[in-house]
């Protein structure tokens, strides 16, 4: 990772990342998750929850800087041919850095996860980098990126339906049988795959960021390029038609994924492209709100902790990830196991509140130190790029 100074941003993609990265923090650091509210927990399987719209919101918002990115690397005169090894690399770097996530603090190539957050950021920026890129010169290059999305949707939807698993058939979308699952479980082994994709009885038997579903999340990287591309577009000042331009194809997005969901469930764990379209139509229209209020209205009062996070996503991500792990750790003092975590939501919030306030409570404290964290970073206006 390199350190930058501060140079032009998009201000509402800074305070949507750090949006984003907020509310993934929120939701994986509770007190207990034996007490908290049902929209801060996934879907158990089919439906969506507000914290299954977190991760889409991370593709959608890596896509929308897409365009700016390759723009700014182009008035440098960067070549086509340094760009994409700019793009390649930083795949890479993303990849492994999810590998680092993945296998903190006890490094066993046996049980290390392949799959997972920032590998499916990294696939998904690389592929669709590489396409915006090789379109850029075309003056129908949102039209094209367009039907590569929809058409990504289309592909993964007949795999669902019509690709047999051995010996079960096609068209099962249980945690089991799904042709996803299957793959993953074919290609990774089960030791590789998220510890927590479990069918009961059978164990582990699917990842959520799996090799398949990774097909979909292209739809809401794209669509996330077409809306930079159009935030590009003159006039360059922003106004309030850029931001209907971005609302209303995401109240589209949304209808449509509600719409077609009695055909094909919204399922974040397999990715479903119902959910695809629901969950990029919500980033959209938070997106457009966040646009209009910062961007076009200039509201700038309260959104330094946004920002905090927002303009050193990865490095937020990371640090959030390292220190859930460490707070996790169990510590043997006078016969009794204990990790931190587990000893400040039992003897600073529990005592006193609520069960569900008091795993939120200390989310809430969580969220607030990784903040500190950062900030010293944002001070000196020192954002780490990849």
């Amino acid at each position: 990772m390199t350190a930058t100074q501060s140079s032009t941003r998009l201000l509402s993609l800074d305070v949507f990342r750090g949006l984003v990265i907020a509310a993934m923090i929120l939701v994986t650091d509770p007190g207990t998750y034996s007490h908290t509210f049902h929209q801060l927990r996934h879907a158990d399987w089919d439906g969506a929850t507000a914290t299954d719209m977190i991760f889409p919101a991370f593709l959608f918002m890596a896509g929308v800087a897409i365009p700016f990115s390759i723009a700014s690397q182009l008035s440098k005169q960067a070549t086509r041919g340094a760009i994409t090894l700019h793009i390649v690399r930083r795949a890479v770097v993303l990849f492994l850095l999810g590998l680092a996530v993945n296998g903190f603090y006890q490094y066993h190539w046996q049980t290390l996860r392949i799959p997972g957050i920032l590998q499916r950021i990294a696939i998904c920026y690389l592929v669709c980098s590489l396409a915006y890129l090789l379109v850029l010169r075309s003056s129908k290059r949102a039209a094209i990126l367009v039907m590569f999305a929809f058409a990504a949707l289309a592909v993964y939807w007949a795999i669902l339906t019509l690709a047999p698993v051995p010996g079960l058939g096609a068209g099962h979308l249980d945690s089991y049988a799904n042709f996803p699952a299957y793959v993953d479980r074919s290609v990774f082994g089960i030791n590789h795959l998220w510890a927590y994709g479990t069918t009961p009885g059978r164990g582990v038997t699917y990842d959520s960021e799996g090799l398949l579903s990774t097909i979909p999340a292209l739809f809401t990287m794209l669509v996330g390029i077409v809306a930079g591309g159009w935030l590009r577009k003159p006039p360059t000042r922003p106004n309030g038609g850029l931001a209907l331009g971005l609302l209303l194809p995401g109240i589209a997005l949304t209808v449509m994924g509600l719409a077609l969901s009695p055909l094909l469930p919204l399922n974040k764990r397999i990715l479903t492209p119902t959910f695809a379209l629901y969950s990029t139509g919500v980033a959209l229209i938070v997106f457009a709100v966040i646009y209009f209020a910062v961007d076009v209205r200039g509201l700038r009062r309260g959104l330094t902790p946004l920002l905090v996070l927002g303009s050193n996503a990865i490095l937020a991500f990371v640090l959030s990830s390292v220190l859930t792990t460490l707070l996790a750790i169990h510590f043997t003092q006078n016969g009794l196991s204990q990790s931190p975590h587990g000893w400040a939501n039992d003897h600073l919030f529990a005592p006193w509140l609520p069960p569900n306030i008091a795993s939120l409570a200390y989310a809430l404290v969580i969220v607030a130190l990784n903040i500190a964290l950062v900030y010293p970073l944002y001070r000196k206006r020192i954002f780490l790029r990849t």
